[in-house]
């Protein structure tokens, strides 16, 4: 399997080298372990996200004004050692105390429990809010064993903005508890993505086969079947999401259009075009729609769909401007020769 890397121990060492090479003047490595974090950080609550590497631009595309102030990467699919979340927290903390917010996936509720632990010694306060979005992990009964997918997004997004207003540690907590209570997705796997240094996909996919609900790490997924048209995968995911989410008519949502790596944005966009017609008719409004690759899974092929259900608090969070390389909101642009800067 080819892929233009040196040595696949040096992935991740060498992705953050790599950023801090283009974005340097406002972000910065946490000595001697895999992390990042903000330059000129602010008197306020911290928020850091992390998890494996390989999902880029999640996590590290997180960081930035109105989102995550740090983010602790673990290697390829694996989770952050307690020592990298005990440095980058302890390097972000203004005294406010610091919310981590990653997916719900065993070996990061081990290393950032046992690495809260090391924080409580140093009397730093800390909070967790684990992202439980994908569907298709678990029954609605057992919401908090779900995984966490593209709706990371979503949650860093709202947690970030609720920390650049001001909120205390508990105020942000819970308004991204809330983030993460209201956002739904499910994802379609067709081809397998790849390991550094591996010769062979961690699973395979008949060429005629998908597989809906499964995980960005090749976990099981809810049903394997035939290839279809992007309608009717629409219709069978939104379907799903829509009745695990109790969203009506009347209901806003933002919507999260994510590629998992090696879908075109033709494709994307063409499922996007479904997924507004389907709101249309249910008489939900599209707030607003996002269509990207934020939550990959080197080189996969397939996607996801996530719907945020918007109230008062969440929509003016939403709002807030955020900035980061790779994730923008609410920011005011101005034109210069053509180029368009953010202001």
């Amino acid at each position: 399997m080819k892929k233009i890397i040196n040595q696949p121990e040096r992935v991740v060492e060498e992705t953050i080298e790599g950023f801090l090479a283009a974005y340097k003047s406002t972000y910065q490595k946490v000595e001697n372990v895999n992390g990042v974090i903000r330059r000129n950080l602010k008197d306020k609550v911290a928020v850091v996200t992390g998890g494996g590497s390989g999902h880029e631009p999640l996590f590290l595309g997180l960081i930035g004004e109105g989102l995550a102030d740090g983010v602790t990467l673990g290697n390829v699919f694996a989770a952050p050692p307690p020592t990298n979340v005990f440095e980058v927290a302890k390097a972000v903390d203004s005294g406010k105390g610091v919310l981590f917010i990653y997916g719900n996936y065993s070996g990061d509720v081990l290393n950032f429990g046992m690495a809260e632990e090391l924080l409580e010694m140093e009397d730093i306060q800390t909070k967790t809010v684990l992202v439980t979005d994908d569907v298709a992990s678990a029954p609605v009964e057992r919401k908090g064993d779900r995984r966490g997918i593209a709706g990371d997004v979503f949650v860093v997004k709202i947690a970030g903005a609720a920390a650049e207003k001001g909120l205390s540690l508990e105020e942000v907590t819970q308004v991204a508890q809330k983030a993460n209570d209201h956002t739904f997705s499910i994802g379609v796997a067709l081809a397998p993505g790849s390991i550094p240094g591996a010769v062979e996909p961690p699973y395979t996919l008949s060429d005629d086969e998908i597989e809906i609900g499964m995980g960005i790490h090749g976990e099981p997924g809810m049903e394997r079947t035939k290839m279809m048209s992007a309608d009717a995968l629409t219709d069978k995911l939104m379907d799903k999401l829509l009745a695990e989410s109790n969203i009506e008519a009347g209901d806003e949502v933002a919507v999260l259009v994510n590629g998992l790596g090696s879908t075109t944005l033709m494709e994307l966009l063409i499922v996007n075009r479904r997924v507004a017609q389907i709101l249309e008719d249910k008489e939900i409004t599209a707030y607003d729609m996002d269509v990207n690759s934020y939550c990959t899974t080197q080189e996969m092929a397939g996607l996801s769909i996530t719907l945020l259900k918007l109230d008062d608090q969440l929509k003016d969070l939403y709002n807030a401007p955020a900035d980061s390389p790779y994730y923008k909101k609410g920011l005011t642009h101005t034109s210069i020769g053509g180029n368009v800067y953010a202001k």
